[in-house]
């Protein structure tokens, strides 16, 4: 079969036509979404070092952790759609090259205003990083050989939470909590050049139509949703008017979103898949 020799050396069949082996691509474009998912827990220990370099309470410093996460919550689900629209390897790119720039600002960041605000463009240049990694390693294995890709992506997702708090720990103590932002540039930088120079440029562009109305039902949905199961615990759950607040403005969005992409012509999301 002329197609047997890319099969069994693990190269994609289609299109697609990296500049190097397989396996160093895996490794390039797992680099920046690894550290993304590092930083999801890398900051939990250094939460209290934050509050007192910046003169705020320990509450007031959880901002930086819920301000990223809803931020990547809610770019996830759009991260394909612009994928499309600006070509898979120049989205990729634009994210890890912003993840890197704004993880460096939190880093030099002078109070807890500055942190929060660039923690929130850091989770939303974030949120497209695992998306766009895991659509080009499809593409850059032959599907019989895909399991070795995504066996390492696998490894990678794994030990990111579990090494975060230990090494978070260890930079704090041994440095400064600053470094736990500082030390993603090198590993940004590294994974920016190593995707200019390793993926092929892609300029597909879609229908240009967005579901504005499914993505902001979307968006509150999950935002809402976020910010309840993370300051919850905080504020006593159901007995405060917060989080009661919360609850209801994202049961209420998410509802009109599943609604609304069942009677839409051109949903946000397709309710399809969920069906098998």
């Amino acid at each position: 079969h002329p197609d047997r020799g890319l099969a069994m050396s693990g190269a994609p069949a289609g299109g697609f036509h990296p500049r190097g082996p397989a396996w160093l691509i895996t490794v390039i474009v797992t680099m920046a979404p690894w550290m993304e998912i590092l930083d999801t827990t890398i900051v939990n220990v250094c939460l209290p070092h934050i509050a007192g370099s910046l003169s705020v309470s320990y509450d007031e410093a959880t901002w930086a952790l819920t301000s990223y996460l809803v931020a990547n919550g809610i770019v996830v689900p759009v991260s394909g759609w612009l994928s499309r629209l600006l070509g898979r390897k120049r989205f990729f790119l634009i994210c890890t090259a912003a993840f890197t720039f704004f993880s460096f600002l939190c880093g030099i960041a002078t109070s807890l205003e500055q942190l929060i605000a660039f923690r929130l463009l850091q989770g939303l240049f974030g949120g497209g990083l695992q998306p766009s990694q895991q659509s080009i390693i499809l593409d850059t294995y032959d599907p019989s050989q895909r399991h070795k890709g995504f066996s390492f992506v696998a490894s990678a997702v794994i030990v990111a939470p579990i090494v975060g708090p230990t090494l978070g720990g260890w930079i704090t103590d041994a440095h400064s909590w600053r470094w736990v932002f500082l030390i993603n540039v090198a590993f940004g930088l590294l994974a920016a050049l190593g995707v200019a120079a390793l993926l092929p440029r892609d300029d597909h562009k879609p229908n240009h139509y967005f579901d504005l109305q499914g993505f902001a039902y979307l968006a509150v949905g999950l935002a809402s949703l976020q910010l309840m199961l993370d300051r919850g615990q905080t504020q006593d759950w159901f007995e405060s008017t917060e989080i009661m607040i919360e609850t209801m403005i994202a049961v209420l969005s998410l509802y009109l979103f599943v609604v609304h992409i069942r009677t839409t012509e051109h949903p946000f999301i397709s309710s399809r898949p969920f069906r098998d």
